[in-house]
Order: structure tokens, then sequence, then C-alpha cells
């Protein structure tokens, strides 16, 4: 029997060899250079580095054919172009230490041998163009003074026509034009000073003007259907640390997904999530569940603070403590939103209606002097509350509305919106449902005391609920979550979870929160001094919304108590206060939000008449008619708007 070696089966040894030019700068470029719109990318950090005012991008073939970016900046010299594309040559960084401190978008010096190394590359500015590609090495060739002068032209051709590997992999020529077009985007919302036009097969697709506000900037390139008057502007600062200007859509203008949220720092988009998150955080009890913003946040910050030399296409960030940013973006947000309330998006919506629709709206007005209002019980031996119905709101109310269609202002409500939201809910107390029966009349009187006429039709038969004398009714339930009910011509479908819901977190919010001595002490250890700050800061506002807590040892806080509604763990008041960065108002109101929410009456719950038509009054008076995490209350259906369904002249 013949034995083998145990090293019979491993592969002959490989010895180390140094790569040939040509090799090299391929593997250089797959790392930058992957498709057409990184080429974009590139070429356009340098327009812009250059100073030009005018930037003109053409794209054929998806860019694998053509690309062509020209600018009228400070142009390139002669000795410029018999450099530019080899390998690590660039005009933004002199030594390492520049690296610490960029000021330019581009600044690697690879870019243009990458183009060079993967595709047919040409430059030309002033009187010179020069050609370069694996078979041509800087040719320069004089040639007619090209834009009187001003400015650079620099052409891409045939990319990946002499590396077939990864040509293959390309997407068509549609998805590759839509992903340089996004590049293209990407790049102009952050520079209203500079005209950028795009060109795709010779279409005139994107001319986006300078000078325009960065709102208008962000509607046009994007191409939304909104005004940019639906867009606010908002702005921080912090000295000399950071500033920022952010582009945010009313609490109407959302996504269900975040691709419309961009994030730049010093004029460059980057995946920032801790960003992104705190633009989040400030909607978080102004957008419906589940949407997302529609939002530019451009943050400018110290350049020795902010790393960007640790990704091939400058897509990633590293912040030296990006706490305050992260802090002052959420509390801007949500100042904001705060301020506006509800009141913006109501006018919005009555002017997009005007703008697209011919169904006209109306002034209600009702008001009430029975002095009373909703009475909510504490909740009960068995943990729940209960809505009473031996009360009578009072009731003023006075809006211009104008009347949406049903289907885009109807919000579906969504009982486990997230597994998260589940979960979280489970840390709260509850209230009872309400389970009563509407009674019904044992006489079969109408509410006139009067007899119903015989037969079906009758001229003076009664309504089924009255109109009061400011023209309101409660119909009923219908689909086992809405209460019905009618003003004048309109008629209101009001969500009686989230109307329940918001008169329990107003509640909360006004009557404060009690306190619930712990056991065992709540302790929260900080990492960095930034960190301790931060919760010694907030040691006060904590202490009143119900977290006695002080500080034992060197990062090492404990809290004795917490709101008694609180039921969460020492990881979730963490969580709040280091990496969600939240105010102690902030918890406050999660934890309001979460326990109205978890004590509101569910879908399907049966409420006794009196009950539902006084809750129904109660919603219609809310001066926020939303939910706190962010659904409206109710929405509205008018005559003029049911006729035009039914096809029925008024």
């Amino acid at each position: 029997m013949t034995s083998s070696s145990p090293l019979s089966n491993l592969k002959p040894r490989r010895p180390v060899r140094t790569l040939s030019p040509e090799v090299a700068r391929k593997i250089a470029a797959g790392e930058v250079i992957d498709r057409p719109n990184a080429i974009v990318r590139e070429l356009l950090d340098n327009a812009v580095d250059s100073g030009a005012d005018s930037i003109s991008v053409e794209i054929e073939g998806g860019g694998i054919d053509r690309i062509r970016i020209s600018d009228n900046g400070y142009g390139m010299t002669k000795e410029d172009l018999l450099s530019c594309a080899r390998p690590h040559a660039t005009s933004k960084i002199t030594d390492a230490a520049d690296l610490m401190k960029l000021t330019t978008l581009g600044f690697r010096g690879e870019a243009l041998a990458s183009i060079a190394a993967v595709s047919r590359l040409s430059i030309a500015s002033g009187n010179w163009k020069m050609r370069a590609s694996l078979t041509e090495d800087h040719i320069l060739e004089q040639i007619p003074l090209v834009q009187n002068g001003q400015g650079t032209i620099v052409m891409s051709e045939g990319l990946f026509e002499n590396y077939p590997a990864r040509r293959v992999f390309l997407k068509r020529p549609a998805s590759e034009t839509l992903m340089c077009r996004e590049t293209f985007v990407e790049k102009a919302l952050a520079r209203t000073d500079i005209h950028f036009r795009l060109t795709i097969d010779k279409e005139l697709r994107l001319d986006l003007q300078k000078g325009v506000s960065p709102e208008e900037r962000f509607v046009s390139a994007l191409e939304l259907k909104y005004s940019p008057e639906r867009f606010a502007l908002l702005k921080a600062e912090n000295g000399d640390e950071w500033k920022f200007t952010l582009v945010i859509g009313e609490s109407d203008v959302y996504r269900t997904d975040r691709k419309q949220i961009f994030i730049y720092v010093n004029g460059r988009r980057v995946q920032e999530y801790s960003l992104l998150q705190a633009i989040e955080y400030g909607c978080q009890g102004f957008f419906p569940n589940g949407t997302h913003p529609v939002a530019a946040l451009f943050a400018e910050v110290n350049p020795g603070s902010v790393d960007f030399n640790i990704h091939p296409a400058k897509k990633e960030v590293r912040f030296k403590d990006i706490s305050g940013l992260h802090h002052g973006v959420s509390s801007t947000v949500k100042q904001h939103f705060s301020a506006l309330g509800i009141k913006s998006s109501q006018e919005y919506e009555a002017k997009d209606l005007k703008e697209n629709s011919d169904l006209p709206g109306f002034d209600f007005s009702y008001s009430s002097s029975s002095g009373t209002s909703l009475k909510i019980n504490e909740p009960s031996a068995s943990g729940r509350g209960s809505l009473s119905s031996d009360y009578s709101p009072s009731y003023s109310y006075s809006k211009k509305v104008k009347e949406n269609d049903l289907r885009s202002r109807f919000f579906n409500y969504e009982k486990s919106s997230s597994s998260a939201l589940a979960s979280m809910a489970l840390s709260f107390d509850s209230a009872d449902k309400i389970t009563q029966s509407e009674k019904s009349s044992s006489n079969g009187s109408t509410q006139n005391g009067t007899q119903p006429e015989s037969g079906i039709f009758t001229k003076n038969a009664p309504q089924f609920t009255q109109s009061d004398k400011d023209g309101f009714s409660y119909i009923g339930t219908v689909l086992n979550c809405f209460l019905l009910a009618q003003v004048k011509d309109t008629l209101y479908f009001i969500d009686q979870h989230a109307a329940h819901e918001r008169i329990l977190f107003n509640k909360i919010m006004e009557t404060g929160t009690e306190k619930q001595n712990l056991l065992i002490p709540l302790i929260i250890e900080t990492q960095t001094e930034e960190e301790s700050n931060a919760v010694k800061q907030s040691l006060n506002d904590l202490e009143k919304t119900g977290f006695t807590g002080k500080q034992t040892a060197e990062g090492r806080f404990e809290f004795t108590t917490s709101p008694a509604r609180w039921k969460g763990t020492e990881e979730d008041l963490k969580t709040a206060l280091l990496d969600k960065m939240q105010s102690p108002k902030d918890i406050l109101y999660s934890v309001a939000a979460m326990s109205a929410c978890r004590s509101a009456v569910m879908d399907g719950d049966i409420l006794d008449r009196a009950a539902a038509e006084k809750l129904a009054r109660q919603a219609l008076e809310l001066p926020d008619p939303h939910c706190p995490h962010g659904r409206p209350v109710w929405t509205t259906l008018s005559k003029e708007q049911l006729f035009a369904r039914v096809r029925r002249t008024i």
C-alpha cells in the first residue's frame, strides 16, 4: 500500500511577484471606476473644484459609449495635461497632512489615471488636447481654442472595451443611464451656485439654473410633484465646529422608503446612518407610521474633525465626534415640526386641491358653550381605564378647509406597524377598552318623540340622528373602527383609536408623570467625556420627567426612580440617552405616546352611542388632529365630492 504525504494535496507554491504596470492600473481602476456613473462622479468633482459656475454633462449609450463633461472653470495648462492622468497625480494635496484638512471634493489623484486605464480618455483645455489610454500615453496635440479659452472638456469613450471581463457585468444602457442621472442629481443638489445641464442621448433632460434657493433646486433636480413652498429650510450652527442647512418637506410629503433622504458632509454625499437617523428622530410623532421624510442635509464641519480617506469613492466618512451635530439636527427638526403643528399641511392640502381639482371647499364653524369636557377615567383596579359617557364636551372650532380626494387623504390604520412598536407597547400600562353595548329605545319612537309614518317613502320622515343648531350630527360606527359624523354638508370619518389615543396623550402630557421607586437602580456607564457631559446636563430635566439620577463615579450614573408608566430596561434608557441622544422631553413624549396607544380603544371595540358621539365631538375639537405617532385622526368627504363620484350634479 502506497502512503501519501499530508502535503501531497496542496497546490504548488507561488512566489511573490511585482505586478506589471498595466495589471496594477486595471486593479486600481477597478476600485474607483466600476461603472459609467463612477466616471460621472469623479469628473463632476473635478469640474466643481475648478471653480466653474456652469457644468454640462452629456451621456450616450448609458455612459458606456461616451461621457462628455465640460465646465467654465480655470482650465488646465499644457504642463497639467502632460501629467494629469498618471497614477496619483493631483493638484488637490501636496503631503499626507493635507488629508486631515480637505477642502476639495477630489483629492486622491486616481480618477483620471483609472479612467484612462479602462476607456479612451481625452481632455481639451485652452488650445491643447491630451489623449490617454492603455495604448496611448499622454499624447498631446495643439488644437483651435476651445470654449473661448475657458474651462475644460473631458471625454471618456468605449468604457471597458479593453476589459471585457468587467464589461459583461454592466447593466443595460437604460439602467446605466439612470445611475448616471442619479449621480448627476446628487452633485447638483449641493451647489445651487452652479448651473448644471444634463443631456442624455442628445436630448436635454435637466437644466438646473444657478442662483435658486435650496428648496427650488431640490424640487427641480428630483422632479418632485410638490411645490418648493412645501419644503422648509432649516439652519443651525455651533461656532467653528459645525453648521448645517436642511431642506425638508412638510409632514404630508413623505415616502415609504429612505431613498429621498440625502446626507452631505462638506459638499460630498455620504452614507452616514447616524445623521439620517437624526433627521428621523426629529420627525417622530409628525409623520404617519412607516413613512419617511423627503429631505437633504448639507452639513459643514471642521475639516480637521472628519476623515474622508476611508473609501475609494469617498462615500463613507469618519467623525471624531458626531454627537453634537446629531443632536443639533434632531432637535432642530423636532422644534420645526412642533412649532409648525398641523397648520401648514392643511393649508398646503387646500392649495394642492385648488390647483388640481374643481371641487369647492367649505367653511366650517362650530361652537358650543356646554362648559363640560371629555372625562377619561384613571386606570381601575384591573389595570385598565375607561371612557365615561357622562360628559358633554365644549367645542370651538373655526377653520377654512379645502376637501381633498378621499383616497389621498385616507390613511389605513396598521395594527402592527413594526415589531419594535409592538414590543415597546408591552412595556406600558393599559386601560380598559370600551365594551358597552349601544342602548336602543324600547318604545320605538324617534329622537324627537314622533312616530315614523308608514310606507317606504315619507315626506317628513326624521333623519337617523338630528343635527344640532351648529350642523353637527353623529351617525354611527362604520367598518368597526370609524366614527361617522356629519357637519353641515361634510362627512367626517373619525378613527376611534387615533382620536382616543390623542386625547389620552394630551392628558398625560398636561398632568405630567408620576414616579416609581426602583428596587434595583438603573446603571448608565458612559465611554467618553462627551457622553458623560451629555448625561450630566440632562439630570435636572430627567428628574422632571420621572428619572431621578446622580453621578456615583467617573462615567457612572445611577437612577433610582423612573416614570410610573415606564416599563423599559436599563438598556432602553442607555439607548435613549446615548445612542439616540434623545432629550428628556423626547423620552417623556415616547412614554406618553406608547402609554396612550396601549390604553386607547382598538379597532372592533364597541362604544355605547353616547360615548361614541361625544368622542367624535372631542376629536373634531383637537388642536392637532393627529395621533402622537403622526397619523391623522379624521378624514372627510364633502357632499360635492360624493356627488362627483356618482356623477350627479348639485
